[in-house]
């Protein structure tokens, strides 16, 4: 089977995707010298484009991409990047996407008010336009990232074990917002609601194949592949499907015995190795992996009763990709 990557998946849209860069940029557009030149920083390396490719494959899939798929596109992916860059203010993160953060290249509060600004051009995009169920279906999403984060966070604290959790954090997290842009694509293009839903609904399960993904890939992938070191989750005592999994197939003593080297905080070396082939050793990547596969299979089912067309087939292909991706 041929490699699937995004450049072959984004062909259908890739007019568009060129066009919205430009679009984006201008969103942002401002008087304040300080506020175009941290723009100009930060939109000089783009990312992936995965999300405002959603909302135009969504579009497509229901109909004609317009001046309202657009629209959507930009609320998400500026709201998107308001929440990278507050992350990278909680994290304290140096680095994105292999240059300085913001926040490292200047301040704090200088990234803060850069991400409050991008909300707000969003919320302004939105409302300019009269698009108001585009900001419901987007504050529902900001709504269920905090909770997944926060939820998170307390359950890191806990050492919590249990995957309904787990799945609970990451729907919320990240599948929240991959169903936002299937469904505002979908919305943008017909008014029909149960294709609304569909798209929705299969956001939503490849977002959780994703997440499941990025999960393994801590287990197995070298910093170089996938920008973070090894055992990165690990170190933050997030505890994800494969070490779930693994201490759920083990006797209490030797579970007890890995939870306590994660809730020490001591990840590196000799523990950290023990843990990674703890988890290689019990399953737990096989595991993630079926349940990766699973999720995406399922996303693939919503769509297929759609017509032929190269948006379904690129959306096909992007399900099978988020599993089989090596970054």
């Amino acid at each position: 089977m041929a490699v699937i990557n995004l450049k072959d998946i984004n062909k259908p849209v890739k007019e568009h995707l060129d066009k919205f860069n430009d679009y984006f940029k201008d969103l942002m557009r401002t008087e304040v010298p300080l506020l175009n030149l941290i723009i100009k920083y930060m939109t000089q390396k783009r990312g992936k484009q995965i999300r405002p490719a959603l909302v135009f494959l969504s579009a497509m899939i229901c109909g004609e991409i317009n001046k309202r798929t657009y629209t959507g596109a930009g609320l998400v992916e500026l709201l998107h990047s308001a929440t990278l860059i507050h992350d990278d203010v909680v994290d304290k993160s140096d680095k994105r996407r292999g240059i300085a953060t913001i926040n490292a290249e200047w301040n704090n509060k200088i990234a803060v008010l850069i991400g409050d600004y991008l909300l707000a051009c969003g919320l302004l995009s939105a409302i300019d336009s009269d698009e108001y169920y585009f900001l419901k279906l987007m504050s529902q999403s900001v709504r269920r990232m905090s909770e997944g984060e926060l939820l998170q966070i307390q359950k890191s604290g806990e050492l919590e074990t249990s995957e309904e959790t787990y799945f609970t954090i990451i729907a919320n997290k990240t599948a929240s917002l991959l169903s936002t842009c299937c469904s505002l694509g979908a919305a943008s293009t017909s008014d029909d609601k149960s294709l609304h839903e569909k798209m929705a609904e299969y956001g939503e399960l490849v977002g959780i194949a994703f997440q499941i993904k990025d999960d393994i890939m801590d287990y197995e992938s070298s910093s170089i592949i996938i920008g973070k070191p090894v055992g990165n989750d690990l170190k933050e005592k997030k505890l994800t499907l494969p070490l779930i999994h693994a201490i759920q197939n083990v006797p209490k003593k030797q579970a007890k015995e890995i939870l306590k080297i994660v809730k020490s905080g001591n990840i590196k070396n000799d523990n950290l190795k023990r843990v990674i082939d703890f988890v290689h050793e019990n399953k737990g990547i096989e595991y993630s992996e079926q349940k990766a596969l699973e999720y995406s299979d399922r996303a693939i089912q919503i769509i297929s009763g759609f017509d032929s067309s190269a948006a379904k087939e690129s959306l096909i292909n992007f399900s099978n990709y988020v599993v089989k991706r090596e970054k």
